[in-house]
Parts: structure tokens; sequence; C-alpha cells
């Protein structure tokens, strides 16, 4: 009877039990409360549409090719909006044997550093994780017809030219 009364709109959970209903039923609390429960588009996600959230709290890099809500230490997180790089991002790559090296210089102090770079092709994702005090380079495959980021956490996401890239 306490379920139909809620599905039919004529009452709604006590608060207390949300939690236990979310755990329950594998729903976020802010969808049980809105009723919006729709799926997602079969397949929708595509590697070109990628998008790419981080806490600011812990440091969690978390991707996405489809419509998501997407929540980390108790906060809901945005989708980062990539900018051109510049002077204080500047992105250097080069081809060395089969493989791109690309270095950054950037500061990597505990208080602001190159989080991670991701190379991004038609078909695949390559995230590569950097921690402060190393340095900011990486090495991996030459993928041609991709797009590189990298997050300063700081300063947000920042894409590459393709013009650097063979």
């Amino acid at each position: 009877k306490t379920i139909s009364k809620w599905e039919r709109g004529l009452g709604c959970p006590d608060v207390s039990l949300l939690a236990a209903l979310s755990n329950i039923l594998g729903v976020n609390i802010e969808k049980i409360l809105s009723g919006d429960l729709d799926l997602n588009e079969q397949d929708g996600g595509n590697v070109k549409n990628l998008k790419f959230y981080a806490c600011q709290s812990c440091g969690n890099v978390i991707t996405s090719t489809g419509e998501t809500s997407i929540s980390c230490c108790g906060r809901l997180l945005e989708p980062l909006l990539s900018k051109s790089e510049n002077d204080e991002h500047e992105i250097t790559v080069h081809e060395f044997e089969d493989d791109y090296f690309v270095s950054i210089m950037h500061e990597m102090s505990r208080e602001h550093y190159i989080s991670f770079v991701a190379y991004i092709s038609f078909d695949r994702v390559m995230l590569i994780k950097l921690y402060p005090e190393q340095l900011a380079e990486v090495r991996f495959p030459k993928m041609y017809g991709g797009t590189l980021y990298i997050y300063c956490n700081r300063h947000g996401l920042w894409k590459c030219e393709k013009k650097k890239f063979g």
C-alpha cells in the first residue's frame, strides 16, 4: 500500500528511509525524490564525447561518454570544460621512437600540480595519472587522430593543439 501511494504521487517516503531505499534500489537519493529514473540511450556513449570529472577533495578522476550524474566525497561533480593551452600551461610534444613524449612546464608541488594527462582517439582513451613532486612528463604510444588534455588542479582542463601531433 505504501509503495503504491509513493508511485501514484499521493505520498512520499519518510526521510529516514531514503538512505536504505537508495541502497536497496541502487538509485541515487536525488533521483528517488525527483522521480526521474529514465535510462540513457543504449550505446549512446561515444569516446569523442568523453567528459572528465575531477574531485577537488580527494583527487579522483572519473570519465563518462554519456549523460550521467557523478558525485565524489559527498559532492556532485560538474564535467570539466577545456581551455586552449597558454604560457602557464604550455605543452611540448616530441616524437621518440614509436611514442609521443609529452612534457609540461609546470609547477609540481603539493598545492599546485598537473593531476593527469589524457589522450583520446576515436576508439580509445589513455589516461596517465600524475602526482605532486614528480616531473610533469609522460610517454605513450603514437595514436593518430587524437586529442591531448592535461588537468591542472588549480586552473582546470587544458587542450593541446592538434598541430603538435604527427
